[in-house]
């Protein structure tokens, strides 16, 4: 019982890094392409949904 604990801590902690990563990493890309401070508001909170589109689109 336990360790089916830890392991959804573990998954837990590793979603919630990946979607904070995520959004910093739209966030630059965003700023260093738009140089607008607003847009890179918006595509970091759409996170990993715009770093794809930066990908498959540049």
């Amino acid at each position: 019982m336990e360790e089916t604990k830890q392991k959804q801590y573990t998954v837990r902690k590793t979603v919630k890094t990946g979607i904070t990563f995520g959004s910093a990493l739209a966030m630059v890309i965003s700023y260093v392409n738009w140089h607008s401070v607003g847009w890179a508001i918006f595509h970091g909170l759409l996170s990993w949904v715009y770093v794809i589109y930066f990908v498959l689109k540049y």
